[in-house]
């Protein structure tokens, strides 16, 4: 009975959408969308290649930290900012 939805089915809930949610929003609802779903590929990607990499046999010698730039999307440079991450100062 609801298995098979045909053209004047899939026309009247595209038409149901656009009336609930406007038609100014729907763009920016699907830009959003877009923009979320890059972030979790990009953080996926970068926790796989962070689990293959090696772990050091030492830990470095005391360097200041590096100064870190945070994007809300890859190569979206408008909302990047810098990060300054907080140091340890406790003593082994």
């Amino acid at each position: 009975m609801f298995g098979r939805l045909g053209a004047p089915e899939i026309i009247l809930i595209l038409i149901v959408v656009v009336l609930l949610f406007g038609a100014k929003k729907l763009p920016d609802m699907a830009r959003s969308l877009g923009k979320s779903a890059r972030i979790l590929k990009s953080e996926a990607k970068a926790m796989k290649s962070e689990g293959q990499q090696p772990a050091p046999a030492d830990p470095p010698a005391e360097q200041p930290p590096a100064q870190r730039t945070i994007q809300s999307a890859p190569g979206d440079v408008s909302s990047a900012r810098p990060v300054t991450e907080p140091t340890d100062t406790t003593q082994r």
